[in-house]
C-alpha cells in the first residue's frame, strides 16, 4: 500500500468521528476499585493493612461517588469472617484487619480480599475487587510444602481440546481477530496450561489434512506464544503438542471460514499498524463494501471510521496520541453493522512523570532509623499531585523478582479490562522487563474476552437499582401493633451510643408510617435504641426497620489464587527462628474449651463504692419508663416530670449512662427499663470525684447487651440492637528504640511488616518524606510505593536496603 493511500485512509478516518472522554453523555459514573495491601502473605495473628482507592472506570480519576465502602475477609471455606464499612473521601480510604482466631482466622491457607460498594453492584462481578493472600502458620510443623502448594494451585482452565481430561495438560488456539479465513496469512496464538491451570513450556508441529507441516510452534512466556498460518480451502489443520516430560497430545485447529474479514495489528518502530484481512472470494461477492471500525478504551470511543475495501489487504496507522493508555478494542463491522473482527491493543503512552522513591542509605543496622523520600512531579520539575501509600516489608529471604502479583498499574491498566485471572500480572508492566509488551500483547490475544465485559455496561438511561451510598440512613415505618395500617404522626426517637459518646434524634412518622434518620455518620459499634410514642407519650404501633446495611454479594471464592507465589519451607523457618530468638508464642497456644455455666452479671462500678447499687433481676417489678424504676428502687431519690434528685439536694443529680455524662436528662427517655442493668447512687464526699459537676449527687445507669433477650415481653414499638458504623480504622504503630513497649518491645523487633503509611501526600514542592526504625533481625527490606496522580496515572514503585550489624 503506497503512503498516499494510508494517509488518505487516514484522513478519512479522522474526518469522522474522534471522541474524548469528555464526551461521554450516554455513560453512568461507573466505580473501579483498587485495594493495595502491605504484604501478599501473613503469618496468624498479623495484622492486614490496606488502602483502598475508588477510580471512574473510564479514566481512573479519583471519583467522589460513593462513600462507603465494604472490604471483607473471606476465608479457605468461601465464608465472610470480617467485613469493614470503610469510609471514603474524595476516593480514598484505608483500613485493616486482624488475622486472629477471634476473627475467624483459624486456618492457614488461601484467603481473599473483596472490595466494592453498593453503587457498583450494578455492573456485576468484573467491577468488584479480588485479591487473595495467604496465610502461614510458622508454629505448625505438619504443614508441607507440596501440601501448601497444592492448596494455592489455580483452578483448571475449560479448555475444548479432545480428551483433555486424560491429558496433564491443555492447549488452546486462537486466530487473530477472532476467525480463520481461507486463502488469508493469520497469526495464531496459543496458551497451554497444566491440568492446575499453571501456564507450562510447549513446543509443536503444524500439519495439514495430507499430513504436510505447514509450522511449528513455540511457547515464548507463560506458555503463550504464536505462529503464522494461511489456511487453503478443503485443509482442516491439527497441531502435534509435546511438554518436556515427553506426553504429546494432538489439538485441532480452528476451521477457517471461506470468506470474512479479519483485523490484524502489529508494531514497527513503535507505531501500531492496524490491517484489515480479506480474500478474493470476499471481494467477488462484496466488491468496494463499506468497512467501519471502531476503536474504544473502556467503553469510550476514541476512534471511529468507514472505508470502502478493493484490496485484499489494507493498512494504516493507529493514531495512539487520540487514546488514552491501556486496553483498546478494535472492531471491524461490515455494511450492516455485524461484527467481523476484533482485536484488543495495548497502548503505551509517554507520561509527563517522574516519580521516584528512596532511602538515605543502602545499608543500615538494626534499629536504625530510615527516612524515605518521596518525589512526584513533571518533567519540568513541578508537582504531580498524587495519593500514594507506602509499604516497607521484610522479604523474609523471598526473591522479590517472583513477585509479580496485581498492583495499582496492572490491575486499573489490564487486569481489570479482561476476564479471568493473570498470571504474574504485574510483570507486564515492570519497565525492566524488554519484553513485557511483546508478551503483554501474546496476552492479549489468547486470553482477551471476545466479548468485551464493556458491551455489557448499562447506559445512563437504564434502570440502576443500587444507588451510591454517602452516609447511613435508618428507616422503617410504624403500623398498628394488629392489622397494617400505617400509624401516621408518630413521634420516633433514636438513640445510639457508641464509643464517642450519645446522640438523640427525634422526628415524625408521616401519613403512610414512614420514618427516615438521615445523614448519620458513627464509627465503631454503637447501640442504637429507636422507639415510638403517641402525642399523649405513651409507646404504640410496632416499629418495623429497613435493613440498615446491605447484604453481601454471594461469595464465590474457589481459593485458588494464580499469581502468588508460593511461600515455601525456607521462608517458614526464616520467619521462625526470628520468632523463637525472640520469644514470639503462637498466636493459638490453647485448645478451644467450652465452657457451660450460667452467665453471672459481671459489670463493675465505675466510679467507687456508690452509696447504694441496684442490680435489675428477674424479680424487678414491670415499670412503664426509667424514671419508676429509680424512683421505686433507689432510696432518697425524687423525680419530678424528668428530673431526677437525691432529698438532701435542691438541685438535679447527674446523670452518667454506661460512662457518658447526660446535661439534659430527658435524654434518658429512649432508655427502657428492660435494658437497665444496673443502677448506682453516689453523694456525699464519693461525689467530689466529678467536681461542681457531682455537687447534687451522681446516679450512674450501666445498659445491657441490646441484642439480649432481656424479658420474654415483646415491646414492639421498641427497638434495640447493635449496628457498626464506618470501620475506626487503626493506626500503624511504628516502634521507637527511644521510646521502648514493654507490652510490643518483641514482635516490635521482628516484625514482617516495619512500616505502612496509607497516606503519602507530595507538598507543594512535589516531596514527601517518611521516617520509621529498622527491625532488630539481618534481613533485605523491600520499598513499595503504591498510588495515582490527580490526572489519573497509576504508580507503581519499589526499591531495597538491607539491615546488616
Amino acid at each position: 500500500m503506497t503512503k498516499q493511500l494510508l494517509k488518505c485512509f487516514l484522513a478519512c478516518i479522522l474526518a469522522t468521528t474522534l471522541l474524548n472522554a469528555q464526551e461521554k453523555k450516554e455513560i453512568p459514573d461507573i466505580e473501579k476499585i483498587y485495594i493495595h495491601t502491605d504484604r501478599s502473605f501473613y503469618t496468624v495473628g498479623e495484622s492486614l493493612w490496606y488502602k483502598a482507592y475508588l477510580v471512574y472506570a473510564y479514566n481512573n480519576l479519583l471519583l467522589d461517588n460513593s462513600h462507603i465502602l465494604y472490604v471483607e475477609l473471606v476465608s479457605p471455606d468461601s465464608k465472610i469472617i470480617a467485613r469493614n464499612k470503610t469510609q471514603l473521601d474524595n476516593g480514598l480510604g484505608h483500613g485493616d484487619f486482624k488475622l486472629t482466631d477471634s476473627v475467624g482466622v483459624k486456618n492457614v491457607g488461601t484467603y481473599q480480599i473483596r472490595a466494592y460498594t453498593n453503587y457498583s453492584r450494578n455492573f456485576g462481578d468484573d467491577f468488584i475487587f479480588k485479591k487473595e493472600i495467604e496465610v502461614i502458620d510458622v508454629f505448625d510443623k505438619q504443614t508441607d510444602t507440596k501440601e501448601t502448594a497444592s492448596k494455592l494451585k489455580p483452578k483448571t482452565a475449560e479448555v475444548n481440546t479432545n480428551e483433555a481430561s486424560q491429558n496433564t495438560f491443555n492447549v488452546q488456539f486462537f486466530p487473530e481477530g477472532g476467525s480463520l479465513i481461507n486463502d488469508v496469512q493469520s497469526v495464531v496464538a496459543f496458551k497451554a496450561v497444566d491440568n492446575h491451570g499453571n501456564p507450562i513450556k510447549i513446543e509443536g508441529k503444524v500439519f495439514d489434512s495430507n499430513e504436510e507441516l505447514v509450522g511449528m510452534l513455540y511457547s515464548s512466556h507463560e506458555g503463550m506464544g504464536k505462529f503464522q498460518l494461511k489456511p487453503q480451502k478443503g485443509n482442516q489443520y491439527n497441531a502435534k503438542v509435546s511438554i518436556s516430560d515427553g506426553n504429546q497430545i494432538d489439538v485441532p485447529l480452528p476451521k477457517a471460514h471461506e470468506t470474512g474479514y479479519l483485523l490484524s495489528c502489529k508494531k514497527v518502530e513503535e507505531r501500531d499498524i492496524v490491517t484489515i484481512k480479506t480474500n478474493s472470494e470476499t471481494l467477488a461477492q462484496q466488491p468496494n463494501t463499506p468497512l467501519t471500525i471502531v476503536s474504544t478504551t473502556r467503553g469510550i470511543s476514541y476512534f471511529e471510521g468507514r472505508q470502502s475495501v478493493s484490496s485484499t489487504i489494507f493498512s494504516f496507522e493507529l493514531p495512539k496520541t487520540n487514546f488514552p493508555e491501556g486496553i483498546t478494542q478494535l472492531t471491524l463491522y461490515d455494511a450492516s453493522l455485524r461484527p467481523q473482527s476484533e482485536r484488543l491493543v495495548y497502548i503505551e503512552k509517554e507520561q509527563d512523570l517522574q516519580v521516584t522513591v528512596a532511602t538515605d542509605k543502602k545499608v543500615y543496622k538494626p534499629s536504625e532509623k530510615v527516612t524515605v523520600n518521596i518525589s512526584s512531579k513533571t518533567k519540568a520539575g513541578a508537582l504531580a499531585s498524587a495519593s500514594f501509600s507506602l509499604s516497607c516489608t521484610d522479604l523474609n529471604g523471598l526473591e522479590d523478582t517472583k513477585d509479580y502479583g496485581t498492583n495499582i498499574s496492572s490491575y486499573f491498566l489490564m487486569e481489570s479490562d479482561i476476564r479471568g485471572q493473570v498470571h504474574n500480572p504485574s510483570y507486564y508492566f515492570d519497565a525492566s522487563n524488554s519484553n513485557r509488551l511483546y508478551h503483554l500483547d501474546l496476552l492479549l490475544l489468547t486470553q482477551g474476552w471476545r466479548d468485551f465485559l464493556w458491551k455489557e455496561v448499562p447506559k445512563i438511561n437504564d434502570s440502576l437499582n443500587y444507588k451510591p451510598e454517602k452516609v447511613f440512613t435508618i428507616a422503617g415505618r410504624v403500623k398498628q401493633l394488629f392489622g397494617n395500617k400505617p400509624k401516621a404522626n408518630s413521634n420516633m426517637t433514636l438513640a445510639l451510643m457508641g464509643k464517642t459518646g450519645i446522640n438523640i434524634f427525634d422526628t415524625e412518622t408521616d401519613s403512610l408510617g414512614m420514618f427516615k434518620f438521615d445523614n448519620l455518620v458513627f464509627y465503631g459499634k454503637a447501640n442504637m435504641f429507636l422507639n415510638s410514642k403517641n402525642d399523649k407519650g405513651k409507646g404504640k404501633g410496632e416499629i418495623i426497620t429497613f435493613p440498615f446495611e446491605p447484604d453481601p454479594i454471594p461469595v464465590a471464592f474457589k481459593k485458588q489464587p494464580t499469581s502468588f507465589p508460593l511461600v515455601t519451607n525456607a521462608i517458614k523457618e526464616t520467619i521462625l527462628r526470628k520468632y523463637v530468638n525472640y520469644g514470639i508464642a503462637p498466636e493459638n497456644i490453647l485448645d478451644e474449651v467450652e465452657i457451660i455455666a450460667k452467665k453471672k452479671n459481671t459489670t463493675q462500678s465505675l466510679y467507687g463504692m456508690p452509696d447504694f447499687s441496684y442490680v435489675v433481676g428477674d424479680e424487678t417489678p414491670v415499670f412503664n419508663d426509667i424514671y419508676q424504676l429509680i424512683q421505686y428502687n433507689i432510696p432518697g431519690v425524687i423525680v419530678d416530670g424528668d428530673t431526677i434528685r437525691f432529698m438532701r439536694f435542691s438541685g438535679p443529680a447527674h446523670i452518667i449512662l454506661d460512662g457518658f455524662p447526660l446535661f439534659d436528662q430527658s435524654q434518658l427517655d429512649f432508655i427502657l427499663p428492660d435494658n437497665v442493668e444496673k443502677i448506682d447512687a453516689i453523694k456525699g464526699p464519693s461525689a467530689a470525684i466529678f467536681g461542681s459537676e457531682g455537687a447534687n449527687g451522681i446516679i450512674a445507669i450501666y445498659t445491657k447487651d441490646p441484642t439480649a433477650n432481656v424479658r420474654s415481653k415483646k415491646e414492639f414499638h421498641n427497638i434495640s440492637q447493635h449496628i457498626e458504623g464506618f470501620y475506626d480504622a487503626r493506626v500503624f504503630y511504628s516502634p521507637d528504640p527511644n521510646k521502648p513497649s514493654l507490652e510490643m518491645q518483641n514482635t516490635d523487633a521482628v516484625r514482617n511488616t516495619l512500616y505502612w503509611n496509607p497516606y503519602i501526600h507530595p507538598d507543594q514542592t512535589g516531596t514527601s518524606q517518611a521516617s520509621y526504625y529498622n527491625s532488630e533481625v539481618e534481613t533485605t527490606v523491600k520499598v513499595t510505593l503504591e498510588g495515582i496522580t490527580a490526572t489519573g496515572i497509576p504508580v507503581v514503585k519499589k526499591v531495597f536496603y538491607t539491615i546488616e550489624k
